[in-house]
């Protein structure tokens, strides 16, 4: 996973625990997915240039759209990543033929991982800096870090692609935020569509920072949402650090 740091199962919170599992299952619960993977993995150890959907799509006889939607799954949980990939030419030639978007597997942890955890040190040298900045400083640069790293995770995953459906899009940053700890999914009334994340993994931290790390959350969904779809302004309705059930998201 995408910066992630293995921790002992023993040492999750049960928030914790149901969000690791369900970044795993989100990834490889359908067996099929799970073949793509290995599918993946092992053109990507022969040293080819990664695969293409369409040549997912034929090795499983499956429908185009649908080996898309695989590895976008594996692509938001970060164990595959994307490129743009073009055939070399010959020296002085110009290249021939449209590039094609390019999959190739990453590494992945062997244990249930949380990417958002951070250590001791560190932990306590950012407490630091935050205290030092002042409350609206650090919710501002929080919110611009955070929109910074959404942007980055929305081009890992989408690579050279189009801006999608407001739809699609909320459907892969909830992938990518389950991918990274926080157990998001959509959900769809009176005309809204919303992003709800069911557990927060900054822990502590995000108890004794509620807005800065809300700051933070809110900034990795707009950053997403702008480089899936375009910018917008989804509302935060709600937030686990400051007391609610959930973090909302409307859009």
């Amino acid at each position: 996973m995408l910066g992630s740091t293995d921790l002992p199962v023993d040492s999750l919170t049960p928030d914790q625990f149901n969000a690791a599992v369900a970044a795993v299952t989100n990834a490889f619960g359908d067996p099929t997915r799970r073949e793509i993977y290995l599918f993946v993995r092992d053109a990507s150890a022969e040293g080819a240039p990664g695969v293409t959907a369409t040549e997912v799509a034929e090795h499983f006889a499956l429908h185009p759209n649908v080996a898309r939607h695989h590895l976008e799954k594996l692509t938001g949980g970060g164990y595959v990543s994307v490129a743009v990939w073009r055939q070399a030419a010959p020296d002085g030639a110009r290249p021939a033929g449209r590039p094609s978007k390019r999959y190739r597997a990453t590494e992945v942890d062997a244990g249930l991982a949380l990417p958002l955890r951070h250590d001791d040190v560190l932990a306590s040298l950012l407490a630091a800096a935050l205290d030092a900045l002042g409350p609206a400083e650090a919710e501002r640069l929080a919110d611009s870090v955070g929109y910074r790293y959404g942007q980055s995770l929305a081009e890992r995953m989408d690579a050279g692609a189009g801006h999608r459906s407001v739809r699609s899009a909320l459907a892969a940053v909830a992938d990518a935020l389950t991918a990274h700890g926080f157990a998001a999914h959509t959900e769809e009334s009176h005309g809204e569509l919303t992003i709800v994340s069911e557990c927060c993994p900054f822990g502590d931290t995000a108890q004794r920072y509620p807005h800065v790390v809300c700051a933070l959350d809110r900034g990795m969904i707009r950053g997403m949402l702008s480089g899936l779809y375009g910018e917008t302004s989804p509302r935060f309705e709600a937030s686990r650090p400051d007391g609610d059930e959930h973090c909302v998201a409307r859009v």
